[in-house]
């Protein structure tokens, strides 16, 4: 399992909007809107790199998603 922290820019006033999108996929384990040089940041679990992947790909298709930037946790 591979457990990853994305943080993620919106467009401008659409935070609510892709949290709410973000909330429905089963990858997301946590989500926060925060202040600061991001807007959003989610906890995800997939089952491989390749999923990890193939998930920051697809929310990046997204065309309220700016940027977005991933840490991978090395260890608990």
């Amino acid at each position: 399992m591979v457990t990853a922290y994305i943080l993620i820019v919106v467009a401008p006033g659409k935070e609510n909007q892709v949290a709410s999108r973000l909330l429905k996929m089963s990858e997301v384990k946590d989500l926060g809107i925060v202040y600061g040089e991001y807007d959003i940041i989610i906890k995800v679990e997939v089952p491989s790199m390749e999923a990890l992947q193939n998930f920051v790909l697809k929310i990046r298709k997204d065309k309220n998603i700016d940027r977005t930037s991933t840490m991978i946790v090395a260890s608990r």
